[in-house]
């Protein structure tokens, strides 16, 4: 995917216009919502999960999974090309942060326990999401 910056907002404060107070606090400030208080925790409709800051297409609906945690987790992206992996050592460990290529926006984390086919778990913020039932 090649990145669209088009339309995206340049200053923090075109991002607050744009986006809502918890999804700016997560998709720019890297925060993390509570477990089990999000939209798409348990979330079972069937579509496309788009990234509530750009719009770019992040996961399949088939592809998510009930793993306990509380968030959404995906066991792959849609499109691998539409995320970044990065090392994130914040809060004293290791782990490896997912971000929209798109936007930049922080849009959680991958882990190895995650379920066949793939071993992983994209365990993803609610508000960095929006469920697109059309695509599916």
């Amino acid at each position: 995917m090649e990145r669209d910056t088009r339309n995206l907002p340049t200053t923090e404060e075109e991002w607050r216009e744009r986006l809502t107070p918890d999804q700016f606090e997560i998709l720019r400030r890297k925060g993390t919502e509570r477990a089990f208080t999000g939209k798409y925790w348990d979330a079972h409709e069937d579509g496309t999960y788009r990234c509530a800051g750009c719009g770019a297409v992040l996961f399949e609906a088939k592809t998510k999974f009930d793993s306990g945690t509380g968030w959404p987790s995906f066991y792959e992206p849609a499109n691998r090309e539409n995320v970044e992996l990065h090392t994130d050592r914040s809060y004293g460990m290791a782990r490896t942060e997912v971000t929209c290529k798109n936007c930049g926006g922080h849009l959680g984390h991958v882990f190895e326990d995650g379920p066949d086919p793939s071993g992983l778990r994209y365990c993803i913020n609610s508000a960095a999401l929006e469920l697109d039932p059309s695509s599916s």
